[in-house]
């Protein structure tokens, strides 16, 4: 994506307004999050890795909470970074603020747990749960 700043030589300013044309990944664009419940029991964190089962899924917490993230690409991102349907994108696209994105660094510094496979997920819940690989067995 080229500017007119850029075309005239000049050298481009970054604001708020310009900064998402200084992002070449669009990393915003290539994955989903939503929020799950806090897991608490043996079961929740089953629950969990159950959806960690599946391709392209990771969770993590922060500050905020408990969430999948479902790293799948935008289908209006373009190769080269934007929208293809920018002038009727959805709203929660409209009301992403890109003060401090992933461009500036990435999310995962801001976790405080991030699983990225099953068998991370699994690891955890085997120190965190002394019966963890019983479970399943009659008592």
């Amino acid at each position: 994506m080229t500017t007119e700043t850029e075309k005239a030589g000049e050298i481009p300013v970054m604001t708020p307004e310009t900064k998402c044309s200084f992002c070449h990944r669009s990393i915003c664009c290539t994955y989903t999050t939503q929020e799950i419940d806090t897991p608490r029991s043996m079961d929740d964190f089953d629950h969990m890795l159950w959806q960690m089962a599946h391709q392209n899924i990771q969770i993590y917490k922060d500050e905020d909470g408990w969430f999948l993230l479902i790293n799948n690409r935008c289908r209006f991102l373009k190769d080269e970074g934007g929208c293809s349907i920018y002038d009727s994108r959805p709203q929660v696209c409209r009301d992403y603020s890109n003060d401090y994105c992933e461009y500036d660094e990435p999310a995962e510094n801001g976790f405080d747990k991030f699983f990225d496979s099953y068998e991370s997920l699994e690891a955890y819940c085997r120190k965190r749960f002394k019966k963890w690989d019983k479970r399943y067995t009659a008592e």
